[in-house]
């Protein structure tokens, strides 16, 4: 079972950290665009900008629908980020205690 198991939490851990830069680059992104430093109408900015939305809006979705609006601040990627560490330290710990 520790054969399944220790590559599984590792990849799991990969991704999880995979998902954490997705979402760091897409809120600097959305800042970015926000404050008129990237141009939404080149095409290049337009499609990595896309694509991120894409990857972080169906986690991010959920939080918000919870979350108050603030005037115009997003705590939801603060929030998800927040959860991503948590369960990664969590399987980090239940790897170690499984021996793994």
């Amino acid at each position: 079972m520790h054969v399944i198991l220790g590559p599984f939490f590792g990849l799991l851990d990969i991704l999880l950290g995979l998902f954490v830069w997705v979402l760091i680059i897409s809120v600097a992104m959305s800042w970015l665009t926000a404050f008129g430093v990237l141009n939404t109408t080149n095409r290049i900015v337009h499609l990595v900008s896309d694509a991120l939305t894409r990857l972080t809006e169906p986690a991010l979705a959920p939080i918000r629908r919870y979350v108050p609006y603030l005037g115009g601040l997003d705590v939801s990627p603060i929030l998800l980020l927040l959860a991503i560490w948590f369960v990664r330290d969590m399987l980090r710990r239940l790897a170690f205690e499984l021996g793994v």
